[in-house]
């Protein structure tokens, strides 16, 4: 470290509670790269993803309104990023267009910006039109006598302004996404109202929102009015920070000479999932919302809750025959037979040739682990991750999630099997994080740390890269119980851009 770091930097790191073992790891990673994913194939359907016929669907159903009583459910929902991307191509248009020289039509055609064609000819139908005019007009008195070209351009730059309504600088929760005819909703208030799906009587329903504590009581504001909920907010924990560097891969310094850190991404959020305590946690993205599809999108949530609980009975009922000192051949047959079909762990054609003892401690580690099962929908394609067999250091093979990042890209053999994936990652997660005990999985020690990867930034004119932490459901998470389950696309309504806010999913209620 000496080499690296003065004293005054040691002492800072510290101070900041960043680990000095994990920035060490992060030099070697910026000096020596990150190894890349090794895929094997693509998960398909009765390979790696289970798809569930009519019938099933309402069985798991029932069954989970039958069971959710006896369980402890909780939403974790990452919430703190601002909503700049989704106004991208709003921005862009603001920064280069002429109002004295050009029309709108002009610079649409010009510039091919379908996207702000798209825009303009459904602003009336975005739910934020109405407070948009009026605010147009508060900063704008002479609106109604403007031509409609500058009419488009004064809505646009309230719409982003400081002193307008600012939305790209906002997070994506507290923005309005949907109205019902009466009133607006925000992502926040969806998402809370699509948690009613576990609720049960006289127990409040839990969710957890991370978020960026600037916005603390914009949030509040929102949720204080849902009183049968029991909402908390967490951070992301700047210990969880990670170390910038320059070009040549020298630790890069602010102008007071301080050390430069940066946000280690959504991996990072490990830690506040961590520190929740219910049985099962439902893990969903804040901009994954809808006002229509929402008796599919619970029935989905029911059928994930419900192959977690089942899975995890039968799970912990093999751990404690696994206790047993008598457990006999057959039963542990039975065992190896269930790991392999309905978790999918590879086991090597020797085991069958140890002892008893050594089978049973194997087969404990090997189911002794957190569970998710991760909804699936098909691939048309959606930017971001999905479901694929790996191969690891030691040569086995595991289902895990994987994002672009972790693909070697100069590869042709490995970017040949990504194309050919069916499916894509929705980010529609139920977790099980305790063990047949009744302990919690301490959740740290189940990442895979060469999950992580570099990425170039700018900071102050100057190229810098950076680490991005394992992903919260790929790297963070590689080391679970991993069951991939197709689920319909009508489950998957992201809001990336502005424009999506357009789409059937997210105008008026049609139920």
């Amino acid at each position: 470290m000496e080499e690296n770091f003065t004293k005054e930097d040691i002492k800072y790191i510290q101070e900041r509670g960043n680990s000095l073992e994990k920035i060490e790891q992060q030099l070697f990673y910026f000096k020596n790269g990150i190894p890349k994913i090794n895929l094997v194939k693509p998960a398909i359907i009765n390979d790696g993803i289970l798809a569930l016929n009519a019938l099933e669907v309402e069985e798991y159903s029932v069954f989970f309104d039958a069971n959710k009583t006896n369980y402890s459910i909780e939403k974790f929902v990452p919430a703190s990023g601002a909503a700049t991307r989704m106004f991208k191509f709003l921005n862009e248009f603001l920064n280069e267009f002429d109002l004295d020289n050009d029309t709108i039509n002009s610079y649409i055609n010009k510039c091919k910006a379908k996207d702000l064609s798209i825009f303009i000819i459904g602003l009336k139908k975005f739910p934020f039109y109405q407070k948009l005019k009026t605010k147009t007009i508060e900063l704008h008195p002479d609106y109604a006598s403007c031509v409609v070209n500058k009419k488009h351009f004064l809505l646009i730059k309230t719409l982003l302004s400081t002193n307008g309504l600012n939305y790209a600088q906002k997070p994506k929760g507290i923005l309005p996404f949907h109205n019902n005819g009466a009133r607006n909703f925000t992502p926040i208030e969806e998402n809370i109202l699509e948690s009613s799906f576990y609720a049960c009587t006289n127990k409040k329903t839990k969710i957890h929102f991370t978020i960026n504590e600037e916005f603390l009581l914009d949030f509040q504001s929102i949720t204080n009015s849902f009183q049968n909920f029991e909402i908390n907010f967490s951070y992301q924990d700047s210990a969880s920070d990670t170390l910038a560097v320059d070009k040549n891969n020298v630790p890069f310094r602010l102008k007071d000479g301080n050390l430069f850190f940066r946000p280690g991404g959504h991996g990072a959020l490990i830690e506040n999932l961590n520190c929740l305590n219910s049985n099962f946690i439902f893990l969903k993205n804040i901009d994954n919302v809808a006002q229509n599809n929402k008796v599919i999108i619970s029935n989905y949530k029911k059928v994930l809750g419900s192959i977690i609980i089942k899975t995890q009975q039968k799970v912990f009922d093999y751990l404690k025959d696994l206790e047993s000192i008598e457990i006999n051949d057959a039963k542990l047959l039975e065992i190896i037979a269930f790991a392999q079909k309905k978790l999918s762990f590879s086991v090597s054609e020797d085991f069958a040739h140890f002892k008893n003892s050594y089978k049973a401690a194997y087969l404990t580690k090997v189911l002794n682990r957190p569970i998710r099962v991760c909804g699936m929908v098909k691939n048309e394609g959606e930017p971001g991750g999905g479901p694929f067999w790996i191969k690891d250091d030691k040569g086995k093979q595991t289902l895990q999630i994987v994002e672009s990042s972790q693909i070697d890209s100069f590869n042709k053999n490995q970017i040949k099997i990504a194309k050919k994936a069916t499916h894509f990652n929705p980010v529609d997660i139920v977790c099980g994080v305790y063990d047949y005990k009744g302990n919690k999985f301490d959740l740290k020690q189940f990442i895979d740390h060469k999950a992580a990867f570099i990425t170039e930034k700018n900071k102050n004119g100057t190229l810098i890269k950076a680490i991005e932490l394992p992903g919260l459901w790929n790297g963070a998470m590689a080391k679970w119980t991993t069951i991939f389950v197709e689920i319909p696309l009508e489950t998957f309504n992201p809001v990336k851009t502005v424009n999506d806010l357009l789409k059937p999913a997210h105008q008026q209620d049609n139920e």
